[in-house]
């Protein structure tokens, strides 16, 4: 039997959210012909639960539906592990917590074994800044311009002015320079800072690599100084860029490791900050200094240890990256800038709004995928990594057709 909608149409649910829930939001969608509702969805679809048009996730909340949604291996998991437990308590020892913080931190070969779980990406960042507080004795924290890790507190004091400005002046201590500029990073980092944390590409930037040599150098220059380098892999990581994390591809070894989104298969919210003993060892004085209700839950822990069987696997990393060869050679000819690591692609337009066009343009062909919001002449292209070949030759034909 389908689940019915909670609201009879399209109009009704969209007042209901504009009355209780976000207005500014529900006008602006509205305004942009994006006032989608979703409803069936399965694998790289989602219908709109009132016409029924079908949609390609090429946004995937970020990296949430890497596997697809409703990836049938995770659900199955999770579904059984229902009937036999539920959120546990973060209170206590928990050996599904244990299982899945050995496997996190045997994807980093033993380098980051302290493992702290929490339940948004937001929440890990906020861990990573607190531990490296803790470890450094410093309070200073260095980011990039344009880059994004997160809607609260100290994550949004890393972002940039129109995420925080509403809510107030910014907590002190945290200091933004532009990304892929080492000398700006060299004169920044000094001995008050803790830790530079840092997308490896920063996506809401724009899908934007590193120059050969920037994370490294950056890397060095916390060395020396004393300060943490801390590598937020939440859109990065599992597998999206065509390694488990993109920080292996520049031979890095971080301090500290956040990961998020796509750790929860899409079916149950779970995230994980990884650390270095020196700097996991905090806990050890202070077990209860930090908590989380629904960190780590159970429930969460067996979604992710599937996801970890599934991303793990070296012929899964191997398809990503030929996948992300064939869109390359497929999207070549269009006239934008391709910015890839993997799957993890930003189409450049040349217009200052062209990612917003080009948003609008295919979600009315039926592809779903995001403008840039720190630089809206860029789209950011993600298709679910288990999109199959005809799939993604379907793709490129509709994409071809939206962009003509």
């Amino acid at each position: 039997m389908a689940l019915e909608q909670p609201y009879t149409d399209r109009a009704a649910t969209v007042a209901a959210y504009s009355t209780h829930v976000d207005r500014g939001k529900a006008t602006m969608l509205t305004a942009f012909g994006a006032d989608v509702v979703m409803g069936e969805r399965s694998g790289v679809y989602f219908r709109d639960a009132f016409d029924g048009r079908r949609f390609v996730n090429c946004h995937c909340n970020g990296g949430v539906f890497n596997l697809g949604h409703r990836n049938p291996t995770v659900l199955a998991a999770v579904r059984a592990a229902m009937d036999e437990m539920d959120l546990g308590n973060d209170h206590l020892v928990s050996g599904w917590r244990a299982r899945l913080a050995e496997r996190l931190a045997a994807t980093t070969g033993g380098r980051l074994p302290g493992i702290v779980f929490g339940v948004g990406g937001a929440e890990a960042v906020e861990v990573a800044i607190k531990s490296a507080r803790a470890r450094t004795g410093r309070g200073g924290i260095i980011s990039a311009v344009g880059g994004y890790h997160g809607h609260t507190g100290m994550a949004m004091a890393t972002g940039d002015a129109q995420y925080r400005e509403p809510f107030g002046p910014r907590a002190p201590g945290f200091r933004q320079v532009p990304f892929n500029d080492l000398a700006a990073m060299a004169e920044a980092i000094d001995d008050t800072t803790a830790a530079v944390l840092l997308e490896p590409i920063p996506a809401t930037l724009g899908i934007v690599p590193p120059e050969p040599g920037y994370l490294a150098g950056v890397q060095q220059l916390c060395r020396e100084r004393g300060a943490l380098f801390v590598v937020d892999e939440v859109q990065t990581g599992l597998g999206r860029t065509g390694t488990l994390w993109y920080y292996e591809q520049e031979d890095l070894e971080p301090d500290v490791l956040i990961t998020a989104k796509g750790l929860s298969g899409g079916i149950y919210p779970i995230t994980a900050t990884l650390m270095t003993p020196e700097v996991h060892a905090v806990y050890d004085e202070h077990p209860f200094v930090h908590v989380s209700t629904f960190g780590g839950a159970e429930l969460g822990c067996v979604a992710a240890l599937t996801v970890l069987d599934i991303v793990e696997d070296p012929a899964f990393l191997a398809r990503v990256s030929a996948l992300g060869d064939w869109f390359e050679v497929e999207l070549a000819d269009l006239p934008l800038t391709l910015r890839r690591r993997g799957l993890f692609m930003g189409l450049k337009f040349d217009e200052p709004y062209g990612g917003m066009a080009a948003a609008a343009k295919m979600l009315a062909a039926g592809v779903f995928a995001a403008f840039a919001n720190n630089d809206p002449s860029v789209l950011q292209f993600l298709p679910p990594l288990v999109i199959s070949d005809d799939e993604a030759e379907e793709l490129v034909t509709t994409v071809r057709v939206a962009l003509s």
